[in-house]
This record gives C-alpha cells, structure tokens and sequence, in this order.
C-alpha cells in the first residue's frame, strides 16, 4: 500500500463519521440524502462479497467491515431512529436512484469493464455505481442551496476521497506498471462530481463563511 491508498482511505473513512457525527450533533437529517447512503451501501455490500472468498490483510478486512457496518447505521438513522429520521425529507429526496443510477452503471460497465467473468464485471459494476452515488446527494444540495460547514466537510472529504486514490493509481501505474481504465475513468467521473462543490468549498473556507451557498 502507498501513501495516495492510505491517505485516501482515511479521508473516506473520516467523511463516514463527519456524517454520523454531524447527524447526531445537529439531530437531524435535513438536506441529507438517505438514497446515497442506500447506493453506497449496494456497492459496498457487492465489492466486499470477497470478505468471503479470501483474506488479505487486517487492514483490508477492518475497512471493509467498517465501511459496510457505519453505512447501514446510517441509513438505520435516517430511516427508522428518531429523532433523526423525523427530520429525513423523503419527498425531497426524490432522485429515482434505483431506476437511474444502477441501469446507468450496468451501460458503463458493458462500454469499459476489467474482464467478463463474473466477479470482475461485479467489481467494475461497483466502480461506475459508486462514481454515480453521490447525484442523490447533489440534487438535495441544489434545492436547499445553504451547506452548514459539517456537512461540506463530509462532501469535501468524499471528493478528496476519490482524487487520492488517482494519485494511487498513477503511481501504480509509474512504480508498478499496473494500469485500470476502468479505475481511472470511473475515477475520474466521480472526482469530476464534486469538482464544483470543491470549489465552493474552498472559497467558503478562505473567507471564513459558516455555511456554503451554493449557486443557482
């Protein structure tokens, strides 16, 4: 493992519990996609279905189990835990994840997948899945157009989630020789999502806003 990998599994990690935390901390659930969380939670649960198959390391199995656990949590949250999921806008959330998102990235993964057995189109099936999951969360953002700064911290850590695990794969690809289109262009794709909230973001923080207004 190298740095960028490290680096970028702390950063997600870090934007799973800035959500629970803020959550739980504001006790409530306004402007928060639940539907996300439930895309996420498919791609976990189909990625990780090697923690059945073999072992890879301490590390490799902890992050797996952790990613799956606190994501359900979440969900467990915002659907049936008051008083958290009282405040769950549900109409809102109205971006029909299933019925988009999971076609979308079934049409992905016949253009550009790792191989045709099973479980690589499985795992490619996740990879363009995942770059798609955050749109829920996107939409939700747009119509409330105001981000408190715990919830741009956990959207920003998400971006930066996925930009250093390019720069992992281009060291790979330099120190390795080991190179994925599938990796780098869903990669990118999902990185490119964020790109504009990244930017607000950013201008938020340099000029000491408490929230984010997001533009029109």
């Amino acid at each position: 493992m190298n740095i960028f990998r490290l680096v970028g599994d702390m950063l997600h990690l870090s934007a799973i519990l800035i959500l629970i935390y803020r959550i739980r901390k504001s006790r409530n659930c306004i402007g928060l996609s639940c539907k996300t969380q439930e895309i996420y939670l498919v791609v976990f649960a189909l990625r990780y279905m090697d923690l059945f198959m073999y072992y890879i390391s301490l590390y490799n199995t902890s992050m797996k189990v952790l990613f799956i656990s606190l994501t359900i949590f979440i969900i467990y949250m915002m659907r049936f835990q008051k008083p958290f999921c009282t405040t769950y806008d549900a109409m809102g959330d109205d971006f029909p994840h299933f019925k988009i998102l999971v076609p979308a990235a079934v049409v992905l993964t016949l253009i550009v997948q790792s191989g045709w057995t099973p479980w690589e189109l499985t795992w490619t099936f996740t990879l363009w899945l995942e770059a798609l999951a955050f749109l829920p969360q996107i939409v939700m953002m747009s119509k409330v157009r105001i981000v408190e700064n715990i919830t741009s911290h956990y959207v920003a850590a998400l971006g930066l989630y996925r930009f250093f695990y390019i720069l992992n794969w281009v060291y790979r690809w330099q120190v390795e020789g080991f190179f994925c289109w599938t990796q780098v262009l869903s990669g990118t794709l999902q990185t490119g999502l964020y790109l504009d909230f990244l930017y607000n973001y950013y201008v938020s923080m340099k000029e000491g806003k408490p929230v984010i207004e997001l533009p029109i």
